[in-house]
């Protein structure tokens, strides 16, 4: 692990290669999974402000589990996320032309929010945990995604540089700068090995 001011960061991130592929995947991390999207606290807030603007993407059954669940539910390990359907997909689940995406995205896409999603949605596969006092920036495998890995991996683009909009979002430009800084190095001592 490397650390960036209080960031602890695990190598994958500039070692592995990713780029996300919904017309392979289809969007199955939506719908697969035991448990809802993580969530942060201040995240709850969005989810209910910006409602009203995806309603009308949502299935009767997403809505009915918004309204029995409530925005947020805790899960078997007493951590945040967002409520799912009787069919298990997130209750926030919208279907597109056979591909599944968040209701809220969809609106950010049609211009009709200033938020997009979930962080933790947005920064998959980065997962983000708190170890002790600092923060711990990791890579989550999930079989769903191998295709994502492997077209990254022929594109040769690095975790960190395919989420360079979330990253920032969630850490700020200052942050992203200087982690391009700690990645160049990073490289530069590999080779030099």
């Amino acid at each position: 692990m490397i650390i960036l001011n209080d960031v602890l960061i695990s190598e994958e991130i500039f070692d592995e290669k990713f780029f996300c592929d919904l017309a392979f995947c289809k969007g199955d991390c939506c719908i697969d999974g035991d448990s809802g999207a993580p969530l942060e606290y201040n995240e709850i807030e969005l989810l209910e402000q910006n409602y009203p603007f995806i309603e009308q993407y949502l299935s009767q059954e997403n809505i009915e589990a918004i309204k029995d669940q409530g925005f947020a539910v805790k899960d078997a390990d007493n951590e945040l996320g967002t409520p799912l359907a009787k069919s298990a997909e997130c209750a926030f689940a919208t279907h597109d032309n056979g591909i599944t995406l968040c209701a809220y995205e969809k609106a950010f896409r049609e211009g009709k929010t200033k938020w997009r999603k979930p962080i933790s949605c947005y920064l998959y596969p980065i997962r983000i945990e708190q170890v002790g006092p600092y923060k711990a920036i990791k890579v989550h495998h999930w079989d769903i995604c191998h295709k994502a890995f492997l077209i990254g991996k022929q594109k040769a683009i690095p975790i960190y540089r395919f989420l360079e909009e979330p990253l920032i979002e969630k850490f700020g430009q200052e942050f992203y700068n200087e982690l391009c800084k700690v990645a160049k190095a990073y490289y530069e001592n590999k080779r030099n090995k």
